[in-house]
């Protein structure tokens, strides 16, 4: 007697369902995610350019980079900006709440410097 192999419809739409709640996760955190490493850059390239600068020139360099890449999320105003072993250090942290379905939410902590260290707040 041959054994049948595959799945049984049950199976399929249990994994169809879980596939589409992954996906549906994915893409709404997806910009988040892509916001986050497009701030990480602009602080990056700011720390990297801040030799002799004032902290108000810093906060304006990376305005204008926030401006060109379309950043919302934070503005000048939210970094931190203090010396480290003799080295500009630019920091960040915000919460964003993205929502899922209905009422449920997810709540994501980002946070980044430019010394390239987490800075755990």
């Amino acid at each position: 007697m041959n054994r049948q192999r595959g799945l049984a419809l049950s199976a399929l739409l249990l994994w169809g369902v879980v596939i589409a709640l992954v996906s549906i996760i994915v893409i709404r955190i997806l910009p988040e995610v892509v916001e986050y490493y497009k701030i990480r850059q602009a602080v990056k390239a700011v720390a990297g350019e801040s030799s002799g600068k004032t902290v108000s020139e810093i906060r304006q360099a990376f305005g204008k980079y926030a401006e060109v890449d379309h950043v919302k999320t934070i503005g000048p105003a939210d970094l931190d900006v203090f010396k480290e072993e003799n080295q500009i250090v630019v920091a960040f942290a915000y919460e964003k709440r993205v929502p899922l379905i209905a009422n449920v939410s997810l709540l994501i902590e980002f946070h980044g410097s430019s010394s390239g260290r987490n800075l755990g707040q």
